[in-house]
């Protein structure tokens, strides 16, 4: 059994099909429209929360590591700080950037 295949000049896209290159490229637009509000822009949102919260730490409030550390923040420095993690009252240095969680606020802990 052979088979020939035939091709037809105007099945091919030779002659170009202006309507097939608009939804071409409205779908390539609506793709990176979609990976932008769908991936970029939740990420950049979570990013600004991540910094907004590093940057308002105060002395006093308890906080969980990203390694997973709990302690209470002692002293505070401009890229780190100090945090008490037992009763023993052992201090461990951080960076403010491996924190993951403020859990109770300094102001709260005192009412």
């Amino acid at each position: 059994m052979n088979f020939v295949f035939a091709l037809d000049a105007t099945s091919t896209g030779t002659q170009g099909d202006p309507m097939g290159t608009v939804t071409m490229l409205l779908m390539l637009v609506g793709v990176v429209v979609v990976f932008y509000f769908f991936g970029i822009r939740p990420q950049k949102k979570q990013e600004k929360e991540n910094n907004n919260m590093r940057n308002n730490l105060t002395v006093g409030d308890e906080i969980t590591t990203i390694g997973g550390i709990i302690g209470k923040i002692v002293s505070i420095k401009e890229e780190t700080c100090v945090i008490e993690t037992t009763h023993e009252r052992t201090k461990i240095r951080i960076l403010k950037t491996a924190v993951s969680r403020v859990d109770v606020k300094a102001e709260d802990s005192e009412s």
